[in-house]
């Protein structure tokens, strides 16, 4: 059975605020979490992430309230991330109403922590979020942490590998070349990843024009998370379906006008 492909919106969050940049930086305005939400919910998204890319403890309660008022808001998965470091984070975060939570810098710093969400939670709430960018690696590759700002001095393939072997259950793969460029999709990192896992494979950096969603799926992408280009009116989530419908694609119904 050919299951349907999964339209994401994200939403970086910083200080209560929704904001979108170019390769995480220069970040502007975009609008309320919460009302930004309810919106593309009704418009038909698969599932929408949420992530605090400022991650910091004394921000940790307001994000709790920003999912919890996300979560009384949708009727669609919703998956959290940025400053999760522990076990205890994500039962926080589960309990807020998070179907599914995302890490990425925690789990560099201590690959441990897959292993042990997993083992408590299952691989199907754990998404390994990873920024990546070229690089004078093995691949090609290599993996960023704090939000893109530091290397990790880890190749990328190898990385998703081992992540995968811990217990990852889907991997959330965000190009930091391409990321807010509305360029297009990093095609040749999404066929790297998808030799190297089996998981599903979110793709995320650099949509633009409708055609790149569709250039991401025959690259080996299964779902494909996108922001600017629907923060800022220039798809709707309507549009990306009917495109890909019309191209073959299986998608979930929803209003595609």
């Amino acid at each position: 059975m050919t299951l349907s492909v999964r339209i994401i919106p994200c939403l970086d969050v910083t200080d209560g605020r929704v904001v979108k940049g170019i390769n995480f930086v220069d970040l502007a305005d975009a609008g309320d979490p919460i009302e930004m939400a309810a919106l593309y919910d009704r418009e038909g998204a698969d599932e929408l992430t949420f992530l605090d890319i400022s991650a910091s403890s004394s921000g940790r309660e307001t994000t709790l309230d920003i999912v919890r008022k996300c979560a009384e808001e949708v009727f669609i998965p919703l998956t959290v991330g940025g400053g999760i470091r522990s076990v205890a984070d994500v039962d926080q975060l589960l309990r807020a109403g998070a179907d599914k939570v995302s890490i990425s810098t925690a789990a560099v710093q201590r690959p441990d922590l897959i292993a042990e969400i997993a083992d408590r939670f299952g691989s199907q709430v754990l998404v390994l979020s990873i920024d990546a960018r070229r690089a004078n690696t093995e691949s090609g590759f290599e993996v960023t942490t704090h939000g893109g700002r530091e290397s990790a001095n880890i190749d990328a393939l190898d990385w998703a590998q081992r992540a995968c072997a811990l217990g990852v259950g889907e991997i959330l793969l965000n190009s930091m070349d391409t990321d807010g460029t509305r360029s297009g999709y990093d095609i040749g990192m999404i066929r790297a990843f998808r030799s190297v896992t089996k998981v599903p494979l979110v793709a995320s950096g650099g949509a633009g024009t409708l055609g790149d969603f569709a250039a991401a799926l025959d690259a080996g992408a299964d779902a494909l998370l996108a922001a600017s280009v629907f923060h800022f009116g220039i798809h709707r989530i309507g549009d990306v379906k009917g495109y890909l419908k019309g191209a073959g694609y299986s998608v979930r119904e929803s209003d595609l006008s």
